[in-house]
């Protein structure tokens, strides 16, 4: 049966229906070795759908990969940037940047660095950017000057930002200088830059702030370690990533499905 060729492509875990679109108006995608158009449509098992020149089959769907980054400053969340600048998947080896759908699962703004999860699996993105699942990303956030305990507690528990009750968050001071506070911050929701807005609001600008944790997920591979500096990256066995999340009882209590359908994969969102 026809479908469009974006749900296709969703459900293959290729890229969110979103960024199928995109690459369909890019021109990256085929039929039949025809350039094709939003709104186009095919039939999976007859005719042939292509995306950078990598036919979609089933004995050569990409295996299912999961990235750690430490997102460098200056770099952006998506996997391709119209101004040309450097991407998150450009920071991976060239062989994983073109024909495996590795895309990522939530976002840092350009001015954060820090953890960032890149995947091509999704019903991994689904469960983690559902908005009934309130996964805990932690932040170490340098603000200037030195938070007063009244303004702790209100970023504690809760700022109006844009007419909207932020959650309620986890905020420690770790250390200062004589001009800046260490703050370390545990969010459960994700919106536009909402830790730079919330610090400036209280009147504490953000100097620097970097993700050092995705739930359980950190920059480091076991407690004993070394962290993963600017720019590098580990990737993580799906038993890992599995047991991490605790993918099979989120999935339960999300009341999702075990595979992708055609509307699942959720596009990406900014989180800092």
């Amino acid at each position: 049966m026809p479908e469009r060729i974006q749900k296709i492509l969703a459900r293959w875990g290729i890229a969110s229906r979103r960024k199928a679109e995109q690459m369909i108006i890019a021109g990256r995608v085929r039929c039949n070795g025809q350039i094709v158009t939003l709104g186009d449509q095919a039939t999976p098992g007859q005719d042939q759908l292509a995306v950078d020149g990598q036919l979609l089959q089933a004995q050569n769907r990409p295996e299912d990969l999961y990235i750690l980054l430490n997102k460098p400053r200056g770099v952006m969340s998506t996997c391709h940037d119209p101004h040309q600048r450097r991407t998150v998947l450009g920071c991976l080896p060239s062989r994983w940047q073109r024909g495996y759908g590795l895309h990522p699962v939530g976002r840092l703004d350009a001015d954060s660095t820090g953890a960032i999860l890149l995947t091509n699996d999704g019903v991994l993105t689904l469960a983690l950017t559902h908005p009934r699942y309130h996964l805990p990303k932690t932040y170490k956030v340098w603000v200037a000057g030195h938070p007063k305990q009244a303004a702790l507690r209100v970023w504690r528990q809760g700022v109006e930002l844009d007419g909207v009750q932020t959650r309620r968050a986890v905020v420690r001071v770790l250390r200062s200088t004589p001009e800046q506070t260490l703050l370390e911050v545990i969010l459960r929701e994700g919106r536009n830059r909402q830790i730079r807005r919330i610090a400036a609001q209280l009147g504490y600008p953000v100097v620097s702030l970097h993700r050092s944790a995705i739930g359980r997920l950190g920059l480091k591979s076991s407690p004993d370690s070394p962290s993963l500096a600017l720019g590098e990256y580990r990737q993580i066995a799906k038993p890992e990533i599995e047991q991490i999340f605790q993918l099979s009882t989120l999935l339960g209590k999300l009341n999702l499905p075990q595979a992708v359908s055609e509307n699942s994969v959720c596009g990406s969102r900014m989180i800092s």
